[in-house]
C-alpha cells in the first residue's frame, strides 16, 4: 500500500517546513516569538525580585543591603532561606535542577526539551534566593527561564527537535539581551556558551530573538546601559604590561572560582535542607561582615567603575564574593553565577588599577578602567567564552575605547585558566561533577541540528510478506527505492531493485502467468534490513544513537506516537546518515 497523500493543515504544514534545516523564514518567525516570550518572562522575573526588595530595603533601593542593620542582615537570609526550604522541600530532586548548566544538559541529553516544573522552581527559587541576599546573580535564572519558554513553545507546536534546539538558543539570547540590555552579547552568548556552535541558519532567529527581547526591556527599563561608566580610555601604551597582569590575575581567580564550584558540587548528594541551611548561614555571616557582597551587588560594581571604592575594601570583596558565591552556586541552589563573576572581576580589576596607580602616577588610567577590564577577563575565563565576554563588556559600558585592551586581557585570562590550570568552562565543570560529559564534537553538532524528516527517503511502498506476482509488479510501477515488508507491523525493508530483478528472473524462467504465484519477500535473494520506528521530531543524532543501541540498520519514521498505529512517513538507513555527514563536510 502506497503511503497516503493528503493536504496538510496549516499548522502541520508549518511543522514540516520547519523540519527543513534551511527553513529560515519559519525559524525567523519562531525567533521573534521566542524573543517576545523570553523578554516578557525575564521582565516578570526582575519585577518579582525588585518589587519585594524595594519594600524590604531602605530608601526603596532594591540593592541597598548595606542600609540594613546588623541584625537585619543576619535575619533576612535565615528567614527567607527557611521560606525557600519550606517551598522546595516536597519537590522531587529531578525538578530541582536549574540554571544554565541544566539548559546545557537538556540540550546535550534531551534535545532541548526543558520541563515546565523546573522552570517554575527556577522562577520562584531564584527570586527568593536573591531576595534573601544570597550573593548570586539573576542572569543564570533568566537564561533558564527564557530557554524554557522557547522550548515549551517548540514542544507545544510539536516541532522537530533540531528546531527546538534552535529555539532554546533564541530563548537564551533573548534572556541575556533583556537582562543586560545587550542584544549582541546575547547572540554571542547563546552561540558560544549554550549551543556551542556557530551556524548561518542559527544566527538569524537568534538575532531576531535578542532584538525583540531588547526592545521589550527598553520599553520597561529605558535605554540606559546596565552600568553607569564615565568616559575612560587607556592613557598610555606603557600600561600594556599592567593589562597583562590583570589578565593573569583574573585567570588565577577564575580558575579558583571554577575549582571551588567543582569541590562544592560534591555536596549536591546531601539533602536539600542541609544545602539551603548552609547557604543561608554563609549568607548571614558574610552579610554581617561584608554587606556589599549580598544580593546581585551591581550598586557596588557601579561604584567600583567610578573609582569610588578603596583598595582594602576591594580586596576583601574579591575574597568574600569568591568564597561565598562559588560555594552557593556549587550547592545547586537556584541562583546564577554570571553576576558574581562580573562583581569579582570588577573588584579585582579596580584593586589592581589602584595598585598600578602607585607606579603610573596621576597620568595613568583610572582604577575604574581596570575594573571594566577585570569584568571582561573574569567572565571570559570562567565561562571560557572570550567573544561573549568582550561583547558583554562593550555593551554594558558603551565604551568603545575598551576594545583593544579588553581583547588582550580576556585572551590572557582565558588562556591562563584553561591551559595553565586546566579548567574548562564552569558549566561543563558542573556537568562533569555530576558524571555527565557534554558532547560538542563536530559530528554530534552536525547531526543534532538536522531533523530526520529532512533526509528521510519518501519513495517506498508497503507490501505484505506474502504477496502475488501482480501485487509486486503494481508496487514496482510507482518506482520506489524501498519495499517495506509488513507482517503484523513493519518488519524489514527490501531494495526495490532486488525485487524487480527477482520478478524478471521468474519471467525469464517460464512463460506462464504468475498472477496467482505467492512471493515470500523475506525469502527471495536481496538486500534486506530490519527496521524499528522513530518519531518524526527526532534529529539525525537521535537516529544514529538508536541505530547504535539496537544494532539495526534502518528506521521507519512515523508522525504518530501511538504504538498500535504503524503509519510510515519515510525511511532512514545508517548509510544515508553517513552520506549526509560526508556531503556536508
Amino acid at each position: 500500500m502506497i503511503k497516503d497523500r493528503f493536504r496538510l493543515p496549516t499548522l502541520e504544514r508549518f511543522r514540516h517546513q520547519v523540519a527543513d534545516v534551511n527553513a529560515l523564514p519559519q525559524l525567523a518567525i519562531l525567533g521573534l516569538f521566542s524573543g517576545l516570550f523570553s523578554g516578557m518572562v525575564v521582565i516578570l522575573f526582575r519585577h518579582a525580585v525588585e518589587l519585594p526588595l524595594q519594600h524590604i530595603l531602605p530608601n526603596l533601593d532594591d540593592e541597598n543591603f548595606e542600609g540594613l542593620t546588623l541584625l537585619e542582615r543576619i535575619g533576612l537570609p535565615l528567614f527567607v532561606g527557611t521560606l525557600l526550604l519550606i517551598i522546595l522541600y516536597k519537590v522531587k530532586p529531578k525538578y530541582l535542577r536549574v540554571g544554565i548548566t541544566h539548559v546545557i544538559e537538556r540540550l546535550g541529553y534531551h534535545q532541548g526539551h526543558l520541563p515546565i516544573k523546573n522552570m517554575l522552581v527556577q522562577f520562584l527559587g531564584g527570586s527568593l534566593a536573591i531576595i534573601s541576599g544570597q550573593p548570586v546573580g539573576r542572569e543564570g535564572p533568566a537564561v533558564h527561564l527564557g530557554a524554557a519558554c522557547s522550548s515549551l513553545l517548540g514542544q507545544w507546536l510539536k516541532l522537530p527537535n533540531n528546531s527546538i534546539r534552535t529555539l532554546v538558543g533564541c530563548g537564551a539570547a533573548g534572556a541575556i539581551s533583556a537582562a543586560f540590555n545587550t542584544p549582541i552579547a546575547g547572540v554571542i552568548f547563546a552561540m558560544e556558551v549554550i549551543m556551542m556552535e556557530y551556524t548561518i541558519a542559527g544566527f538569524t532567529p537568534v538575532i531576531l530573538a535578542a532584538v525583540t527581547a531588547a526592545v521589550l526591556s527598553e520599553m520597561v527599563y529605558g535605554m540606559a546601559p546596565a552600568f553607569s561608566v564615565p568616559p575612560m580610555f587607556l592613557a598610555s601604551l606603557w600600561e600594556i604590561p599592567l593589562v597583562v597582569v590583570v589578565g593573569i590575575m583574573a585567570g588565577v581567580i577564575a580558575a579558583s572560582f571554577t575549582h571551588l564550584v567543582q569541590l562544592t558540587c560534591q555536596l549536591r548528594s546531601r539533602p536539600l535542607w542541609q544545602r539551603i541551611i548552609l547557604a543561608s548561614f554563609l549568607t548571614a555571616v558574610s552579610g554581617a561582615l561584608l554587606p556589599e557582597i549580598m544580593g546581585v551587588g551591581y550598586d557596588t560594581v557601579n561604584m567600583t567603575l567610578s573609582s569610588a571604592v578603596p583598595l582594602q575594601l576591594l580586596c576583601f570583596l574579591v575574597i568574600g564574593k569568591l568564597l561565598v558565591s562559588s560555594t552557593i552556586c556549587g550547592l545547586g541552589l537556584p541562583g546564577g553565577l554570571i553576576g558574581p563573576v562580573l562583581f569579582i572581576g570588577a573588584s579585582l580589576g579596580g584593586a589592581l588599577g589602584i595598585a598600578g596607580g602607585f607606579l603610573t602616577g596621576a597620568s595613568g588610567s583610572p582604577s575604574g578602567f581596570y575594573a571594566m577590564l577585570g569584568m571582561g577577563a573574569m567572565m571570559g575565563a570562567v565561562l571560557q567564552a572570550p567573544l561573549a565576554a568582550l561583547m558583554a563588556v562593550l555593551e554594558l559600558t558603551q565604551n568603545p575605547h575598551i576594545i583593544l585592551p579588553a581583547m588582550l586581557v580576556i585572551v590572557v585570562a582565558s588562556m591562563t585558566s584553561k591551559y595553565f590550570f586546566k579548567k574548562p568552562s564552569v558549566f561543563l565543570a558542573q556537568l562533569q561533577s555530576q558524571g555527565l560529559n557534554f558532547r560538542n564534537d563536530p559530528l554530534s553538532q552536525a547531526l543534532q541540528r538536522t531533523s530526520v524528516s529532512s533526509i528521510m527517503e519518501r519513495q517506498f511502498v508497503r507490501l505484505a510478506r506474502y504477496c502475488s506476482f501482480e501485487e509486486a509488479s503494481q508496487a514496482l510501477a510507482t518506482k520506489p527505492i524501498w519495499i517495506v515488508i509488513d507482517t503484523d507491523k513493519p518488519e524489514a525493508i527490501l531494495l526495490a531493485a532486488d525485487l524487480a530483478r527477482y520478478l524478471d528472473q521468474i519471467q525469464e524462467d517460464t512463460d506462464e502467468e504468475h498472477e496467482s504465484d505467492n512471493i515470500d519477500l523475506l525469502a527471495l535473494p536481496g538486500e534486506r534490513k530490519d527496521i524499528i520506528p522513530l518519531y518524526i521530531q527526532a534529529t539525525l543524532h537521535e537516529a544514529l544513537e538508536k541505530l547504535d543501541q539496537t544494532q539495526v540498520e534502518a528506521l521507519y519514521i512515523t508522525s504518530v506516537s501511538a504504538p498500535m498505529i504503524n503509519r510510515i512517513n519515510g525511511i532512514i538507513t545508517r548509510k544515508a546518515i553517513e552520506r549526509f555527514y560526508q556531503f556536508k563536510h
